[in-house]
């Protein structure tokens, strides 16, 4: 950086001169890039060229992702190498396939995302994760000279529903492919490291918690910008601006602007070419007859940032309503951001962009509205756009045209869309459920997209007041950038059928318990029988001290015991009959003359044993209750898999011979390509040719079912809304198969699954069959993008049943997905 000291500067040249001479790839690369490697990412690529795996934890925006690319770097410079970089979105993908493209040529780049195939036999293919694993599990030659993988975004594995995959692909890549797991910034990084070196060799954890570009942490409080934190001179740790805790103790009254205050921010990061946030006057907050602390219009704040020079700014809103809301109330405040030839140049590339979408179409998406959004250079950001549209805010957002975003949680996953300011209008957002604050990990990645490395000198997060805002609150929730990466495995029926096919039962077993779930287990059970252990030493103490030589002391606690218990539920127990209170009495009879029988009883230090004995006893139930836990955590996910091999076996997916060895049946083969969350219902349905008699409008419906997560308040078209005839009839029948398979699976201890979704089955129908779009999304009552979403999901399923259905069932399959890739849906992507 320009502002290094001396010391510092010769440090960083003396690193440089030690990589190159032992490194000298490494040294290469970074003298190419537009930066200078900040020291974990030289580390990062040194240990590739070494010739070791690599995890790199660092926080959103610090340039994780030139690790990755070194690893593609070094696999070009060997003929016949190959490279894989994984995300675990298609948009993910997209992006990175440009930009590879970009360095390397569109001949040695492809992409692979399931609805797109393009050149998948190049040397650095782009991909999800779902397609690798898919390639693992059928062996495919595309692994052929694999050399590197890059996984990025690798914390998606805490993902509870798509997690698993990232899980296989670790166990199951090749021992000669090098991994590169990049992650944000959690807080067990080195436990995920233990893991990765356990399950693919020498791997170096290389962790960062630094930003390349500092960020400010503000709260708009009515028109003013106050910092959170207190950093004057003279303050050694940051604290909490007092003047916010003054106007959160003075909660109700009504205040002047606050000039003073804002003062406090430092200014050692302020650049010749970038200003400081707008600071007002000199006038401490004190109660006041002038205006409540409402908070600000939407277009004030975005003035208000414009003035500051803190745009282009991204508002994350937790609402697809909201965003939109926000854009309109912009547009009819007059606000404009961009001038005469940012303008045009808009339009140019709105054009380009959109040139294929059909011109019927174009009223039902809101174009003309939302272009003139675009050139006012302002936009929305979430699922529910279409993806030509997303992708061409993202473009314009990266070529500083559009200066204002208003997005959902979803632009902070990993999008290449960095801006200098990030506002968060709420710390908390619904769930689904209810609405619950946001996490100290959820809040490190939406203000990470705070700061533009080599534009800005830092970021700015701003944070609006409310009357409830606790400051505190949010300043330790800014403090804390770690979170927990746990697992979310679990064994699913075509994981199953493909590890018995390729390695046997017993050895699938194995394999399974070489997860990062049974590995995190296994670290608790370790950290438990330790317990254990030391708990068992202070057993031992506890039974010194209550050893008596007049008798066994042990025993005669135990009579104590068992006599004090009975007492105190003779005094409880006021429902009881007589006969059960006269047997009761005569055993509290009995077991008092045994106690005071026993030698231990006349014994002087009676009591003084006793206590020990109750501590003894305490202690005792409580080692008892940490013996049962271990015996619940090992080897839990290998239990799991017996259920679902259990389950298989039941419906003769897999055969048990006598000696108790596995295989699969001719279905079973069929599972090994069914991938899914409906793996074992879509077999079972092809098994029983319940979809034989279907057309391809139909199918497409039936497998919109299968894919579609309809929303809480989503009770669907009711059963007269389905489409008649073929598909009402393969819908109940595959219903009623899943009711059955279902109630197998309960009753072997597995948690079961949904049932089928028709909520979206009239409007896929109606598309299949050529419908126009409006009356489709009307069906539907959805966003273009959600449709289209689901759409694609939809030819997914269509593509796997044109691969491993009967003949019949295959053709039309193929026919649906044809049917169904039109128009907005067929519209390119990449």
């Amino acid at each position: 950086m320009n502002d290094a000291s001396p010391a510092e500067r010769y440090a960083r040249a003396r690193e440089r001169n030690e990589t190159a001479r032992s490194c000298p790839d490494t040294a290469a690369f970074a003298a190419a890039q537009r930066f200078e490697l900040d020291p974990f990412q030289i580390a990062g690529c040194r240990a590739l060229e070494e010739g070791r795996s690599v995890l790199v934890a660092a926080p959103t925006g610090a340039g994780k992702t030139i690790v990755g690319e070194f690893a593609i770097h070094l696999a070009m410079m060997e003929p016949g190498d190959k490279a894989f970089y994984t995300t675990p979105m298609k948009a993910l993908s997209n992006q990175k396939f440009r930009e590879l493209q970009a360095v390397y040529g569109a001949d040695e780049v492809g992409l692979l995302t399931g609805d797109t195939n393009i050149n998948g036999n190049a040397r650095i293919v782009v991909m999800t994760t779902e397609v690798l694993r898919n390639m693992l599990y059928a062996d495919s030659p595309a692994l052929r000279g694999l050399r590197f993988v890059v996984m990025d975004e690798v914390h998606y594995l805490a993902d509870r529903f798509r997690g698993a995959v990232w899980e296989e692909v670790i166990i199951h890549l090749p021992a000669s492919v090098r991994l590169v797991s990049l992650s944000a910034t959690v807080s067990n990084a080195e436990e995920f490291g233990d893991w990765l070196d356990t399950v693919r060799g020498d791997t170096a954890v290389i962790v960062s918690e630094t930003r390349p570009v500092p960020l400010e942490q503000h709260v708009l409080v009515r028109g003013d910008l106050l910092p959170l934190f207190d950093d004057r001179a003279g303050v050694a740790t940051a604290q909490v601006n007092q003047e916010l805790m003054r106007l959160r103790s003075m909660k109700g009254q009504t205040f002047e602007r606050n000039r003073d205050a804002q003062r406090a921010s430092s200014a050692r990061h302020a650049g010749a070419g970038q200003r400081r946030p707008h600071r007002g006057g000199h006038r401490a907050v004190r109660p006041s007859t002038s205006a409540r602390l409402e908070r600000i219009d939407r277009p004030e704040v975005v003035s208000l940032l414009g003035r500051s020079n803190l745009l282009p700014a991204i508002f994350f809103i937790f609402s697809r309503v909201g965003c939109d809301a926000a854009v309109q109330q912009v547009r009819r405040s007059g606000v404009r951001l961009t001038t005469p030839e940012e303008r045009r140049e808009i339009r140019e590339i709105v054009e380009e962009r959109t040139r294929t979408l059909l011109e019927e179409d174009l009223a039902v998406l809101g174009f003309w509205e939302w272009r003139e959004n675009l050139e006012r250079g302002v936009a929305a950001h979430h699922a529910g756009l279409l993806p030509a549209f997303k992708e061409v805010v993202e473009e314009l957002f990266q070529r500083k045209l559009v200066k204002v975003v208003f997005a959902t949680e979803t632009l902070a996953l990993g999008i290449n869309m960095p801006a200098r300011t990030v506002v968060l209008e709420k710390l908390e957002k619904f769930n689904g459920e209810a609405r619950v604050a946001i996490t100290s990990g959820e809040y490190t990645q939406l203000t990470g997209r705070a700061g533009r490395r080599g534009i800005d000198v830092e970021g700015h997060a701003v944070i609006q007041w409310t009357e409830a805002m606790d400051p505190q609150s949010v300043a330790a929730l800014a403090s804390r950038r770690t979170y927990p990466l746990n697992s979310s495995f679990r064994p699913t029926y075509n994981m199953a059928v493909n590890l018995i096919d390729q390695f046997g039962r017993r050895r699938a077993r194995e394999i399974l318990e070489s997860s990062f779930a049974q590995f995190q287990a296994d670290r608790a059970v370790v950290g438990l029988a330790r317990r254990v252990k030391e708990e068992e030493e202070s057993l031992a103490g506890y039974l010194t001290a209550m050893s008596c030589d007049r008798g066994d002391f042990p025993e005669y606690a135990d009579i104590r015991r068992q006599l004090s218990d009975l007492e105190k539920l003779n005094r409880r127990d006021v429902t009881a009959g007589r006969a059960t209170r006269d047997a009761r009495l005569r055993e509290i009879d009995a077991l008092r003359r045994r106690m005071q029988r026993h030698a231990c009883h006349r014994c002087p230090d009676r009591e003084s044993h006793a206590r020990w004995g109750e501590r003894y006893a305490k202690l005792k139930r409580s080692v008892d209750k940490t013996r049962r836990q271990i015996e619940t955590r090992t080897g839990t996910v290998a239990r799991v898999f017996d259920r679902v091999v259990d389950v298989l076996a039941a419906l003769e997916y897999v055969a048990v011979d006598d000696q108790g060895a596995t295989t699969l049946t001719p279905a079973g083969r069929t599972m090994r390509r069914i991938y899914g969350e409906r793996d074992l219902l879509i077999a079972e349905a092809l098994r029983r040719g319940l979809w034989r008699q279907m057309d391809a409008p139909s199918l497409a419906a039936l497998a919109c079912c299968l894919v579609y997560e309809p929303r809480r308040d989503d009770g669907g078209p009711g059963e007269r809304g389905l489409p008649r005839g073929a598909f009402r009839v393969a819908f109940e029948k595959t219903s009623e198969l899943w009711a059955n398979l279902d109630d197998l699976e309960r009753d072997r201890h597995l948690p079961g699954s949904e049932p089928p979704a028709p909520g979206l089955a009239t409007a896929m129908h109606a598309w299949a069959r050529g419908a126009m779009l409006d009356r489709v999304l009307a069906d539907a009552d959805m966003a273009a993008g959600d449709f289209v979403r689901w759409a694609k999901q939809t030819i997914d399923l269509l593509d796997q049943l044109s691969i491993v259905a009967e003949p019949d069932v295959a053709t039309t399959a193929r026919r649906a997905l044809e049917a169904v890739r039109r128009g907005i849906v067929a519209h390119s992507t990449v």
